[in-house]
């Protein structure tokens, strides 16, 4: 068979190779935020229904969900390089046309393929850093860089949306990442570079098949939860044929499938298995903290879109210099040690939180709480990303990558339709910190150290 692809970085310095990763994660967490302030003007311009506007974002978080499985396990087939500059050409070509959409049917398509690029990207950035980053301390480093980028993209999202659409037009959030990923993309080609090994195999199509149809379906089907009952139709109906593919998935994994897309066997390392259920809880945890804090500095203190974006820039701030933070001690402390001490922080903030109403200011009933969130955020997410991946074997670290950023991922798009339909903002939060006991609880089966 012809030879494997794999990339290395040989030759390239290492904060050229981190600051492309970072920057990857960045613009692809960005994408999920930077849209949400440019609705209206987006359905004002192009006539989209309510319904229809919804699947500006669900277009691009269902993509995202439900492919990132099939990119992972790309990434460990055809190389790493190649999935990445794929991933990253993918994405601005869909910005591209997004940006000069004319019709909702145009735009939505966009946003599709925008997701199907953020799933090719996302798990090939993990295994760059896995690959290049072999010292544990560096290792913990480069993680806390990549997981601030990301956490600083979904909010500054909020602000840069709104600049971009009150200065110039709702098409430049989709435009400006057209320049940026050429960018990218040149930094791609110039700090990684191919070796062969291995031999070439192919990808598990019936894996690939059931596992993301099955993840499509569930999300799709939580996500109809907001406008319909969990009993009706449009939402049991999608979750069982979900839970039912999911099933066949693990079925073809374990018996049929020669070459597994997910092989089960690393369900049997315990940092895989207890990171990955720590990750899909944390993304409902980054979705009660990000998107309810913005909805509550407009809907109940009566902030502006813009004005909540930069109320939430102190919280921003705060989670990249505690994951930084994080990244240094995580070698001495241990990853269980940074968890729960996140989650005593995530447990505090949210419930300091619930309590914010009407008559409360800003800086005691959202900047305190928020910063407490956020600095638990800093500390347990690049933690529980290095613990989920760090057991990678040779030649499945983007299996396992992807299998991380998928958790994750449908623990935010379940986690978002979930918490929508809970009740007030107090009721949301205080999830949030049931949600960080939780996870507390299951770091107790992560090996200590």
């Amino acid at each position: 068979m012809a030879g494997m692809t794999r990339t290395t970085t040989r030759g390239a310095p290492a904060w050229l190779v981190l600051a492309l990763v970072s920057a990857c994660q960045f613009m692809v967490i960005l994408d999920v935020s930077i849209v949400n302030v440019a609705l209206p003007s987006i359905q004002r311009d192009l006539g989209f229904t309510p319904t229809g506007l919804a699947w500006v974002v669900n277009g691009y978080l269902l993509a995202f969900a439900g492919f990132m499985l099939p990119g992972g396990r790309a990434a460990d087939l055809f190389g790493h390089r190649r999935m990445l500059v794929a991933g990253l050409a993918l994405f601005s070509a869909a910005s591209l046309a997004a940006g000069l959409a004319t019709t909702p049917e145009v735009l939505v398509v966009a946003r599709v393929a925008q997701g199907l690029g953020a799933a090719m990207l996302a798990p090939a950035t993990l295994v760059v850093l896995n690959s290049s980053f072999t010292d544990p301390h560096a290792r913990a480093r480069a993680f806390g860089a990549w997981s601030a980028a990301g956490g600083a993209g979904g909010v500054v999202g909020a602000v840069v949306g709104g600049a971009l659409t009150t200065g110039l037009s709702w098409q430049w959030v989709f435009l400006i990442n057209v320049p940026i990923g050429a960018v990218l993309i040149a930094a791609a080609m110039t700090a990684l570079t191919r070796t062969r090994t291995g031999r070439r195999e192919a990808l598990d199509l019936a894996g690939a098949v059931t596992g993301t149809a099955g993840l499509t379906a569930l999300v799709y089907g939580v996500m109809q939860s907001d406008g319909h009952s969990w009993t009706s139709g449009r939402v049991a109906g999608p979750i069982a044929a979900g839970v039912v593919l999911l099933a066949a998935f693990v079925v073809v994994e374990a018996r049929v499938a020669s070459r597994p897309m997910i092989p089960l066997r690393l369900f049997a390392i315990r940092g895989v298995a207890a990171g990955n259920a720590m990750l899909l809880l944390f993304g409902g945890v980054a979705i009660g903290m990000w998107y309810f804090t913005s909805l509550l500095l407009q809907d109940v203190l009566g902030f502006g879109a813009l004005d909540a974006g930069l109320g939430q820039t102190p919280a921003a701030v705060t989670f990249v210099a505690v994951a930084r933070l994080a990244a240094g001690l995580l070698p001495r402390a241990g990853a269980r040690t940074l968890i729960l001490a996140g989650c005593a922080c995530l447990v505090a903030g949210f419930g300091w939180l619930a309590q914010a109403g009407a008559g409360s200011d800003y800086v005691t009933g959202v900047l305190g709480p928020t910063l407490l969130v956020a600095a638990g955020i800093g500390l347990a997410f690049p933690t529980l990303m290095a613990a989920a991946t760090a057991g990678a074997p040779a030649g499945e670290a983007g299996t396992v990558g992807g299998l991380a950023s998928t958790a994750n991922q449908v623990g935010g798009s379940i986690g978002l339709a979930v918490l929508a339909t809970a009740g007030g903002y107090d009721v949301v939060f205080l999830i949030g910190a049931g949600l960080g006991a939780a996870i507390a609880a299951l770091s107790l089966l992560l090996p200590r150290h």
